[in-house]
């Protein structure tokens, strides 16, 4: 190891990641600026790490290798050991499932070359592991280039709490004593918040400085900390962090921030929970609002108000633990679904969600649905409200579904209505007609055959997800809304042969399972063509070779 003070130490954190570590690892090594301490800080891990982390070390003399004692069950005692011995004027952390892009370091430090700063951010790039699309986490707050004199220029950045995005001046944190709080979850967003608020100055940078490997539908027993949203010692952490941030507001004289603050929590932390509550249980919800409510009741109404309406209303009910109908309410998230029912109050001429007139004066501000203006909108914007109520197999690859469509707002004309259920797996779209006849004023049913052995695949075949959307016409408008499935049923699985020409496939119908809760369908290629042919066929670039992989797979049909 060098005897000379490197520029940046990089911590690493792992703790029972032997598969993953040496990736992380490679990816310091591998910066473009060369002057660097790498140190990692293993939280007692009890697989390979150990070994793992020492031959890696063997390999770089930049290396060092820090054990913990004892496992302390978060990311902060890792860090705060680290920083005990960490060499450098800067510092940077990295997670052991994640990476650093191969400029980081560089483009951080020049930041902090160019003037003197508390720290210096730059964009996350997230990874979904089990697609490998890519995205920008928080865009809008890493656009471009700028230099801030304190958070209260843009208080927005308390939405981008991630500690890891950030190459930090050690004087900074030895200035005010700024360590990661141990002994709690959601670290990061406490470490973040006080950094926000004590940095006199920071630079943005919109170069890529992080790599976030997110696993969204991870096992349980595996899953990060913020993936494990059905345990209620996860809320309770959540909650306790968020109070921690509020006293540190009001005792570091920031308490003009928390507007902004309780709004970042309405809408980012309470979100994530909400997509999840229509796949609860009535004691889970109950728990849920037991730990819940007494703090959205300490929350600035202004927060709330900058809330869409469609969250703003998912809030109200579980603070007056209207337990049934959040599940209701929260199904309709992000995709402009209309409640069941809505209930207008004749002595002032309001709209409200639910089948009766609000009691409080809070819940009629926060359940007053007026300004959505549902009965007068275009009808291509119009909320509706389509559920699937039973789910039955037919003959062959065929599914019977039997739908109910809610119109609260009484925009379709009395009388049968002409439906369309469509979905499109690959290029070519499958429609199939059926009718919606009226049971009672704003509510239709019909049944409808969806026969998957009709749908037409591309040659080398179709390997994903689709969800059926269902598209109604009045007055020359189209309206397309999303098809809401049962949240639970027996998957239902058929082989699939297609036309001539075509790969088998399997295709399984079943609930989302998540979010809020779609009829899903799925594709999967089988056979020799799906084996050696269907993974070719997205790397064949010319007419000649796509001309050529249809004419095998006619030969091995």
């Amino acid at each position: 190891m060098s005897t000379g003070t490197p520029d940046v130490s990089v911590t690493v954190i792992v703790y029972n990641d032997a598969a993953r570590l040496p990736r992380a690892v490679e990816s310091v090594r591998r910066q473009t600026h060369r002057d660097i301490e790498i140190i990692i800080s293993d939280d007692h891990s009890t697989d390979a790490t150990p070994e793992v982390a020492r031959e890696l070390a063997a390999r770089d003399p930049r290396i060092v290798y820090l054990r913990l004692d004892e496992n302390s069950g978060g990311c902060s005692a890792p860090r705060n050991r680290a920083l005990e011995i960490a060499r450098a004027p800067y510092l940077m952390f990295v997670d052991s499932d994640d990476e650093l892009p191969e400029r980081a370091v560089e483009v951080l430090l020049a930041a902090h070359r160019e003037r003197d700063l508390d720290f210096a951010m730059g964009a996350v790039r997230r990874v979904r592991v089990d697609n490998g699309r890519r995205s920008t986490w928080m865009p809008h707050l890493v656009a471009e280039r700028r230099t801030l004199d304190g958070v209260e220029a843009d208080p927005r950045l308390f939405f981008e709490h991630l500690a890891t995005s950030k190459m930090y001046a050690r004087a900074f944190l030895d200035r005010h004593g700024l360590r990661f709080p141990e002994g709690i979850h959601y670290e990061d967003q406490l470490f973040s918040a006080q950094a926000y608020c004590l940095a006199k100055t920071f630079t943005i940078v919109p170069e890529p400085v992080y790599s976030w490997y997110v696993e969204p539908y991870a096992d349980a027993r595996t899953a990060s900390i913020s993936n494990q949203r059905h345990r209620l010692d996860n809320v309770r952490d959540r909650v306790h962090v968020q109070r921690l941030i509020d006293a540190f507001l009001a005792e570091s004289g920031h308490e003009a921030l928390r507007e902004d603050k309780d709004f970042k929590f309405l809408k980012h932390d309470f979100r994530m929970y909400a997509g999840d509550l229509p796949h609860r249980d009535e004691a889970w919800l109950s728990s849920f609002a037991d730990i819940m409510v007494p703090y959205l009741d300490t929350l600035s109404p202004d927060a709330c108000a900058r809330l869409p309406r469609a969250e703003r209303v998912v809030v109200q009910l579980v603070r007056d633990r209207r337990l049934s109908e959040v599940r209701q309410a929260a199904r309709g998230l992000g995709h402009g679904v209309a409640p069941r029912a809505t209930t207008p109050d004749p002595s002032d001429g309001r709209t409200y969600w639910g089948e009766s007139v609000p009691d409080s004066e809070t819940a009629r501000r926060e359940l007053d649905l007026t300004d959505l203006e549902m009965d007068t909108r275009p009808f291509f914007s119009a909320l509706l409200r389509h559920e699937i109520t039973a789910v039955e197999r037919g003959p062959g690859a065929a599914v019977d579904l039997s739908v109910r469509t809610y119109d609260p707002a009484l925009r379709l004309p009395v009388g049968p209505q002409r439906a369309t259920l469509l979905v499109s797996p690959g290029r070519h779209r499958l429609a199939v007609p059926f009718r919606l006849s009226p049971v009672r004023p704003g509510v239709f049913e019909g049944r409808v055959r969806l026969d998957l052995a009709t749908a037409r695949l591309p040659l080398h075949g179709f390997e994903g997800v689709r969800h059926p959307v269902l598209r109604l016409r009045h007055q020359g408008q189209a309206h397309t809304g999303i098809l809401l499935g049962p949240l639970s049923f027996p998957p239902l699985t058929a082989r699939v042969p297609y036309r001539a020409g075509v790969t088998p496939h399997q295709v399984t119908v079943e609930p989302e399972g998540h979010a809020p809760g779609r009829l899903q369908l799925r594709w999967h290629p089988t056979g020799l063509t799906a084996t050696v042919l269907t993974p070719a066929a997205h790397h064949l670039a010319t007419p000649r070779l796509k001309r050529a992989l249809k004419l095998a797979h006619a030969i091995l049909r």
